[in-house]
């Protein structure tokens, strides 16, 4: 397992404090280059700016993604640590010029986040500079990673987890062997992880303007759904309101099927009917990230067929 720190705005840090999130963007509107120092399941810790020279929480990495910024404000919301739209959009014209607006923001999803009081932050590790601008990766076989991560899990075994972030007793070191963490996703992370599966175009029809695709739940998160990545399919927005409806499904073998009561209850969906029994266009290539047989099983029994 390795830790990475990443120096933290302090209001963003407050301000999801009060919320206790179940998931958080950790942005970077100067951002361009991907974020390769942790895996899925490592440990990101927040670093509060000079002079308050202190870890004072962190989370579970979920993955870096690039997004525009009106889509990482539809998936995460409050959850980027802003109250408003026009405030995200204004911190991030503190960085950058307003013809640049429009670059993608560089986006680190975290799950999991915890945020401690001021009698539970961690003085910054031995060797932490001054000088570092962004961040310092720890791995937890050096001495000072493995301090560092016994700090964490101290803190850490004194409250509830929020999710499956878990401190196992052992020999030899304080805290035992570490173990990767499974991520547990929220709305924003479960979003994400889908439009990337997909390739950021639509499973049905291929289209790739992301304003117009939405991720959707298989079998809804109302309905005892997860937010899982084989839970879902990315679709056109209009796709997606029929599919929820039971107008359209896809098949065990990923082809789709169009309800003949659109035609029955509209007296339209000439362009619909063109889509049944045609395959998928787009389907994950990781077939850990297909949509599973329970759910589409699901689906097919609710479809208006």
């Amino acid at each position: 397992m390795k830790l990475f720190v990443g120096v933290t705005n302090d209001d963003w840090f407050r301000f999801l404090a009060e919320r206790n999130p179940d998931e958080v963007n950790f942005w970077r509107p100067r951002s361009q280059n991907d974020f390769k120092a942790l895996r899925s399941g490592d440990v990101f810790l927040f670093k509060l700016h000079s002079p308050l020279d202190f870890i004072a929480g962190g989370g579970v990495f979920l993955k870096h993604t690039f997004l525009p910024l009106q889509l990482a404000w539809q998936a995460f919301g409050l959850n980027n640590g802003v109250p408003d739209y026009e405030s995200f959009e204004r911190r991030i014209l503190e960085h950058r010029e307003p013809s640049e607006l429009g670059r993608q923001l560089g986006c680190t999803i975290l799950v999991e986040p915890f945020f401690w009081p001021r009698e539970l932050w961690i003085p910054v590790p031995s060797d932490w500079s001054k000088n570092i601008v962004t961040g310092k990766g720890y791995s937890i076989e050096t001495p000072i990673g493995a301090d560092l991560w016994n700090e964490v899990c101290t803190r850490r075994s004194g409250a509830a987890p929020a999710g499956r972030f878990e401190v196992n007793e052992g020999t030899g070191d304080r805290f035992g062997a570490p173990v990767t963490i499974l991520p547990r996703l929220g709305q924003g992370a479960f979003r994400v992880q889908v439009i990337d599966a997909y390739s950021r175009r639509c499973a049905i029809t291929g289209e790739k303007t992301l304003p117009a695709l939405e991720a959707g739940h298989i079998r809804p998160y109302a309905k005892e759904g997860p937010h899982e990545i084989r839970n879902g399919l990315l679709l056109r927005s209009d796709l997606h309101n029929l599919f929820d409806q039971g107008y359209l499904t896809v098949t065990l073998d990923y082809r789709v099927e169009v309800s003949r009561r659109i035609r029955e209850e509209f007296e339209n969906g000439r362009h619909y009917y063109e889509l049944q029994g045609q395959r998928l266009a787009v389907i994950p290539r990781k077939e850990a990230d297909r949509p599973a047989p329970e759910f589409l099983g699901w689906h097919n029994g609710i479809f208006k067929g």
